[in-house]
């Protein structure tokens, strides 16, 4: 039955946007977001290091960036994933994690407190 409207399922993570948050703390808006859009993530890997090292005159020596990237990436992701989804079973099997890894990674990166700013408003 196509004419009977379906139901629509919402979890407790509904509201979680990560562009409305950075949105909201003036960190980006839409004329930048479409900029970014056009860049590769390499590219904007790349230039946000650039921009921090220039903040410093280009020495950012004793920064074990290499060994830390894949913490960095994995953040990201854990925080996009956690927006994109309605439940943490979702989340949890959207990145193909078992529910105790989940959970270890959730508390380490304290996602909900990233994103609980947003939900007062």
């Amino acid at each position: 039955m196509s004419w009977v409207k379906k139901k629509r399922l919402q979890g407790t993570k509904r509201s979680y946007s990560l562009t409305r948050k950075l949105r909201k703390d003036g960190k980006t808006n839409e004329e930048f977001e479409m900029m970014l859009n056009s860049l590769s993530l390499e590219e904007l890997i790349g230039l946000k290091l650039e921009l921090a090292s220039a903040a410093v005159d280009n020495k950012l020596f004793g920064l074990a960036l290499w060994k830390g990237m894949p913490f960095i990436v994995r953040e990201a992701v854990f925080k996009y994933a956690f927006s994109a989804t309605r439940t943490k079973t979702e989340c949890m099997n959207f990145l193909g994690l078992k529910q105790k890894h989940f959970f270890d990674i959730w508390k380490n990166y304290e996602v909900e407190s990233f994103f609980s700013n947003e939900e007062e408003d």
